[in-house]
């Protein structure tokens, strides 16, 4: 089971938006997400959702928008435009979720404390399989490449490949070598790491898993989230 760390933030933007639309960036911070412009950084509602547990996992489908809270073991659903509270507990009974991803309707949530990652349906919030994979080490950061799901194992500083669609083992040690990893983000084919316990985000080929540069950015003070957008 993952320790309580009190300064840990994640991010995430809402995406498809109008083209004259204000861009939007949320921030989890304490039990509270605040909204900014993700422009100028400009706070637009630093109390955009309140009362939450230790929110981590960020993730916007449509006009829905969903918070997995570590500390309750829950997602909730809220509404992206207003912030308003639609389900609290969407999902319940889970083990200290953490990153979350969405494929389509489908929603993929880690639980570090069972060491799964279980598939949920984005609508009803019905499980689909709570078991879809199983045999990690306190699975902590998804990303998701087409057709395959990457899950970060912090116990064991590795990053694992799985078929998003059978949950089968592509290959349970494609990075090896991290330090405590935890969010992931991919730009393309590269995969980037944050690796919580050697203060840096690494870069990786998303394909074979080599290393790019396993120290892109270095001397972070516990990097926790991470996020990328391409150039153009």
């Amino acid at each position: 089971m993952p320790a309580f760390y009190p300064f840990l933030i994640a991010i995430a933007a809402l995406g498809a938006m109008p083209r004259n639309a204000r861009a939007q960036l949320y921030v989890t911070q304490g039990n509270i997400v605040s909204e900014f412009d993700a422009k100028t950084g400009a706070a637009i509602n630093g109390n955009f959702i309140t009362g939450l547990s230790i929110p981590f996992g960020l993730a916007v489908k449509g006009n829905t928008f969903f918070v997995a809270n570590f500390g309750s073991g829950t997602i909730g659903e809220y509404d992206a435009k207003t912030g308003a509270a639609i389900n609290p507990n969407f999902i319940a009974g889970l083990s200290f979720p953490f990153q979350i991803v969405l494929s389509g309707n489908t929603l993929f949530v880690p639980n570090s404390g069972t060491s799964t990652v279980g598939k949920y349906d984005a609508t009803t919030g019905a499980p689909i399989n709570t078991n879809f994979i199983t045999g990690l080490s306190d699975p902590e950061g998804l990303a998701l490449l087409g057709h395959t799901l990457f899950v970060s194992n912090a116990d064991t500083d590795t990053v694992g490949e799985y078929d998003a669609k059978t949950g089968a083992t592509i290959n349970a040690n494609l990075v090896t070598g991290l330090r405590d990893p935890q969010a992931l983000a991919l730009l393309g084919n590269t995969l980037f790491v944050a690796n919580f316990g050697g203060f840096s985000v690494g870069e990786y080929d998303a394909k074979t898993g080599a290393v790019i540069n396993a120290n892109l950015v270095t001397g972070l003070d516990f990097p926790i989230g991470i996020a990328v957008k391409s150039a153009k």
